[in-house]
């Protein structure tokens, strides 16, 4: 059973399912119950008795019988707000938060606010943990912080005089690809050979937590630099150790707990370690073994949200005094740990002193009030009470600028959403181990009162009242056990009141003894129908009237008055409006209905003339246009081809407007036409020229002489280009012989065979002249 929520004075109840009082309180926070004895009437649900307290009381339930279950609220433990930390006072703690155990009993959807106070204790504990990174670039840096120590010190007893310190070192794993594995360079990982270069190492805690000056400065001035191959550091491995091992670090219970981090290089985060082929992850544990983590390579580095899990589980708030270089990294890293802070060094850390005091400040000066392991369906608020505050919020809620010794408080709001059992969950300000336990339970019973006679006269002297409700003996049902189930059970005689498996009774009745006994509708009416099914409520309504005002709605539809027609009787039985001037209906294209034209497929109103859709008739009908052609030609029958869908009429010249259509007959002429639809679906009327359009026969002569011409062309083209190329050839031949007989050399010589004539013969008569 479901109902819209009814809403008086800001008030409502969403009721869904409601069958007895737990159902109802359990709905919302408005939700209450009417236990009066005869309040629902015959046919009507037992969820009736469930709604907000005015609307209950308005349909005649007495103030006395409305069940309405309020929250309470129990401080278990409240020691008071101390003043300062006095240090002999060593069985009492000092007291930072108030109330300290609280125990609340909730209504579902039912808030319940209360007041938590907090106040910084003048001169409260503090425990600093410096942890340096160690590798080669900090070597100026480990120089000064070698000779800051009383200058540290100084500060730290300027904030409380309880102050211890501690100090570690990090650097890095000591595999590849982080760092040299050769043994020389493990032992001596410095770029030059230094006295002091001490081996490579991941994370060593060198001092527990201290109050003597002396102990930090004799042990930090025996530290030397180390180093390792990537400019990544194992910050956060040694931030995991420093934080998880906390009885060998020396933290105390009582303590404002920082770990200052110094370095100047990035860090290795979860899944690094894999290039080292170390896949087991880190397990967030203490390893310390003789003051080093005996794990470090064969764990990998810790998560981001790992590390800051167990910094917030051990109060400890870390401060980041990082170079420039990488400070906008580590700011992005601190948006990700709770109470956190970055400040920048100077080259060579001199400026530690006073980041360190810088970042205390603001850190202590702000309470973010934030709450642990809440159970599931629960939401708690917060809303800051005090000058510099933050927005309320659902995560955390925030002061700013709280001095010591100033009292705040935070309003907290807890919220139920369902029923849970007895649960516990904390809140606390972040970085502080003062700490409020809530024990949670929730209210979803209700105390009724109930006389305990078991034969009642309200359910007929066959059952109990519970809340009002008739709980009937074995064997019988009905609001006031009237009926019995005889051989059947319940379920099946319910199961007869279902159509289709569906709601039973169709949410508008009540299973009695197998038959659905149906409610009334809101108009006095009463639902009907085997399982109140119909109501004749709910037609369609025309002009805001129901059935138009021209019918009766009978199970959601409308029975028209004779002479109206339509879902909603809203039509006049007529078509006038259907009517085209020649006197047909819908051109018989398509049946009048409400007074309009309801056209068949394709065709449009109003009076269904035009068919977008349809098939172009010039193409549909040109075996019947030829066919009429021949037929006032030769007198050739067409009833085949036409099927007396078509009324034509040779004509000379067209008096229709239509843009005419043209097709080519057997013979190749072309025959022109027009058409126009008449009255009907399959009706035409066709006017068809006289004269067709025959095209002229081709000039065979004209052709063949042509087609033999371009022949003897191209063949005469062929033969010259052939030529052309030939000569080309030669041309080329020629002018290669010419140039290889330009490049011959000729030389006179005598023949190596040739002998000179040994006889002279002489003509005696020779004078010489």
């Amino acid at each position: 059973f479901s109902q819209e929520p009814e809403r008086k004075g800001g008030e409502e109840c969403f009721k869904t399912g409601i069958y007895t009082c737990a159902d109802c309180i359990s709905s919302g926070q408005f939700c209450v119950w009417c236990k009066q004895l005869n309040f629902t009437k015959r046919g009507e649900q037992e969820a009736v008795r469930c709604d907000t307290r005015s609307e209950l009381m308005a349909l005649g339930c007495l103030d006395d019988s409305i069940i309405s279950p309020e929250n309470s609220f129990k401080v278990v433990q409240n020691t008071p707000l101390s003043g300062s930390f006095n240090q002999r006072q060593t069985q009492q703690e000092a007291i930072q938060l108030s109330p300290q155990k609280v125990h609340l009993k909730l209504r579902p959807g039912m808030p319940q606010t209360f007041t938590l106070s907090f106040k910084r204790v003048e001169g409260y504990p503090m425990d600093l943990y410096y942890l340096m990174d160690l590798s080669y670039s900090m070597e100026d840096d480990l120089r000064s912080i070698k000779v800051l120590g009383a200058a540290l010190f100084k500060a730290l007893r300027s904030i409380t005089e309880h102050a211890q310190i501690g100090f570690g070192a990090f650097v890095d794993k000591t595999v590849l690809p982080f760092t040299n594995t050769n043994q020389r360079k493990l032992a001596n990982p410095c770029p030059k050979t230094e006295k002091n270069c001490q081996p490579a190492f991941g994370y060593r805690h060198v001092l527990s937590m201290t109050a003597n000056e002396n102990d930090f400065n004799e042990r930090v001035k025996k530290q030397g630099i180390s180093g390792n191959l990537d400019p990544p550091e194992g910050s956060l491995d040694a931030m995991m150790q420093a934080a998880v091992c906390g009885s060998k670090i020396g933290w105390r219970n009582s303590s404002t707990r920082l770990i200052v981090l110094t370095t100047d290089a990035g860090f290795h985060m979860a899944g690094d370690g894999k290039l080292a082929g170390i896949l087991q992850p880190n397990d967030g544990l203490c390893h310390l073994e003789s003051n080093v983590n005996a794990r470090n390579n064969e764990q990998d580095y810790p998560s981001v949200g790992q590390l800051a899990m167990q910094l917030e589980k051990h109060n400890i708030q870390p401060i980041f005094a990082v170079t420039s270089a990488v400070a906008d990294v580590y700011k992005e890293l601190s948006k990700m740990i709770p109470k956190s802070e970055v400040e920048v060094l100077s080259r060579d850390s001199k400026n530690i002193v006073s980041l360190i005091k810088l970042a205390y400040d603001r850190l202590s000066s702000k309470v973010t009030m934030a709450h642990d392991d809440l159970p599931p369906n629960v939401r708690v608020t917060y809303t800051p009470i005090c000058p510099n505050r933050g927005p309320a919020g659902e995560d955390e809620g925030v002061c700013n600028g709280v001095g010591v010794g100033q009292q705040i408080a935070f309003n907290v709001t807890v919220t139920a959403e369902r029923c849970m059992g007895e649960q516990d969950f904390t809140i606390s300000p972040l970085g502080i181990k003062d700490t409020l336990r809530v024990t949670l339970s929730t209210t979803c019973d209700c105390e009724c009162n109930d006389p305990q006679d078991k034969q009642h006269p309200q359910c007929n002297s066959k059952g109990q009242v519970n809340c009002g409700i008739c709980s009937c003996n074995e064997g019988l049902v009905g609001r006031t056990c009237e009926c019995s189930v005889g051989d059947k059970d319940e379920n099946a005689l319910r199961a007869s009141c279902r159509r289709e498996n569906g709601t039973e009774c169709e949410g508008r009745g009540t299973c009695v003894c197998g038959r659905c006994d149906c409610h009334p509708t809101e108009s006095g009416t009463s639902y009907h129908g085997d399982f109140c099914e119909c109501d004749d409520d709910h037609c369609e309504k025309f002009a805001n009237k129901l059935c138009g005002g021209n019918g009766r709605c009978l199970c959601g539809k409308c029975i028209c008055n004779q002479g109206y027609e339509g879902s909603a009787c809203h039509c006049k039985t007529s078509d006038d409006g259907c009517k085209t001037p020649g006197g047909s209906v819908c051109n018989d294209r398509g049946k009048c209905r409400c007074n309009q034209c309801e056209c068949n497929e394709g065709y449009q109103r109003p009076f269904c003339e035009v068919c977008h859709g349809c098939q172009d008739p010039c193409q549909t009908k040109q075996t019947c246009i030829e066919c009429l052609f021949q037929m006032g030609v030769s007198g050739k029958n067409c009833t085949t081809a036409c099927t007396d869908s078509v009324k034509h009429k040779i004509v000379d010249m067209f008096t229709m407007t239509k843009k005419p259509c043209k097709l080519k007959d057997s013979d190749g002429c072309w025959i022109t036409f027009n058409m126009e639809q008449l009255v009907g679906v399959d009706n035409y009327r066709a006017e068809i020229l006289r004269n067709k359009e025959c095209p002229e026969l081709p000039n065979l002569y004209a052709i063949v002489g042509g087609s033999i011409a371009g022949v003897a062309v191209i063949g005469l083209l062929i033969m010259l280009l052939i030529k052309l190329l030939i000569h080309l050839k030669d041309k080329e031949e020629f002018k290669k012989f010419e140039s290889e007989k330009a490049k011959s050399k000729w030389a006179k010589a005598d023949n190596p065979l040739f002998q000179n004539a040994t006889t002279t013969v002489a003509n005696p008569t020779f004078t010489g002249e």
